[in-house]
C-alpha cells in the first residue's frame, strides 16, 4: 500500500483556504526554501553521526519538503507532485542509457563521461550556453565554490597536479595580510576594506581547491573541522570546570592552557 497519496491529501488539508492550518496556508515557496535547505543539511548530519535510527525520520522531514512545494505549485497551475516524480523518473532513465539504454559504461569514469554528456545536452537544450550557467547561486559557498572549480575542471581549466595549488594558497595567503597591513596604514576606508573582503574569498576559494584536488569536499572538511573545535571547546568548559573556574573568570593564558591541555589528551587516547 502506497502512503504517498495519504500524505498529498493531507497537505492538501493543510493549506486549505477555508479548513486548513492558518500557519501552513501563510506559507509561500520563499518562506519555505530556509526550511528545506535546513532538513537537507539534518540528513546529512543525521548520516555524518551514523544515527540510522533517526535518519528515517529526517528523511521524512525533507520529503515533506518536496510535498510542500509540489502543493504550492499545484494551487498556482504550475505542476504537481505526479508531474515532478515523471520529471524526475524521465531524467534517471535519459541520464543512465547504460542501465536503460544501448550504451555501455564498464566503470565509473564512463559512467560520469555520460553522465556529463546528457547534462551538457540538457544545458543546450535550455539555452545555457555557458558550463556553469546552472550552479545555483543559493548553494552555500564552499559548496558552490567546489562545484564552479569541478565544472570547469571537466573542460580542462585546472591544474594538472596539487603542487600548483599549494603555492597558489601562499599567495593568496601572502595577499591577503598585504591587503590586511594596507588597513592599518593610513587612513582606513571602504574601499581598502571591500579589498581586504575580496582576497579572503580569494584565499577561502583556493582552499576549496586544495580540498577537492586532495579527494575531499569541502563543505564536509569545514563540517568535520566545526565538529572538531566544538568538541574541544567543550572539553576546554569542563576542564576548566574541574579547575573551579569560570569562563568569565578565564584568561587567554588560561583558556589557551586548557586548550593545549584536552589536545594532549586526545592525542594520548589515539596513542594508547
Amino acid at each position: 500500500m502506497s502512503h504517498i497519496p495519504t500524505l498529498l491529501d493531507i497537505m492538501r488539508q493543510l493549506r486549505d483556504p477555508e479548513t486548513g492550518c492558518p500557519w501552513d496556508i501563510q506559507q509561500t515557496f520563499d518562506s519555505i526554501a530556509p526550511y528545506t535547505i535546513e532538513e537537507a543539511y539534518e540528513v546529512a548530519d543525521t548520516i555524518q553521526r551514523g544515527d540510522y535510527d533517526h535518519l528515517r525520520e529526517e528523511l521524512g522531514d525533507l520529503l515533506l519538503q518536496v510535498v510542500y512545494h509540489a502543493q504550492m505549485a499545484s494551487e498556482k497551475g504550475y505542476f504537481d507532485f505526479e508531474q515532478v516524480a515523471d520529471g524526475l523518473s524521465r531524467k534517471l532513465v535519459a541520464r543512465h542509457p547504460h542501465v536503460f539504454g544501448e550504451a555501455r559504461a564498464e566503470d565509473t569514469a564512463a559512467v560520469k563521461t555520460l553522465w556529463e554528456s546528457r547534462k551538457a545536452e540538457e544545458r543546450q537544450a535550455k539555452q545555457q550556453n555557458s558550463v556553469v550557467d546552472d550552479i545555483p547561486k543559493a548553494l552555500p559557498a564552499l559548496l558552490r565554490a567546489q562545484k564552479l572549480q569541478k565544472r570547469v575542471a571537466r573542460v580542462g581549466f585546472d591544474w594538472p597536479d596539487i603542487a600548483p595549488v599549494f603555492e597558489k594558497v601562499r599567495e593568496e595567503l601572502d595577499e591577503v595580510e598585504q591587503a590586511y597591513c594596507a588597513l592599518l596604514d593610513g587612513k582606513t576606508d571602504d574601499a581598502k576594506k571591500a579589498h581586504l573582503e575580496e582576497e579572503i574569498g580569494d584565499l577561502l576559494f583556493v582552499a576549496t581547491n586544495l580540498s577537492r584536488h586532495c579527494g575531499f569536499r569541502a563543505e564536509d572538511a569545514l563540517r568535520k573541522g566545526n565538529a572538531k573545535f566544538e568538541r574541544r571547546f567543550r572539553a576546554v568548559e569542563q576542564e576548566l570546570e574541574k579547575n573551579g573556574v569560570t569562563l568569565s573568570e578565564a584568561d587567554l593564558d588560561t583558556l589557551d592552557a586548557a586548550w593545549d591541555a584536552v589536545k594532549a589528551q586526545e592525542k594520548a587516547d589515539v596513542i594508547v
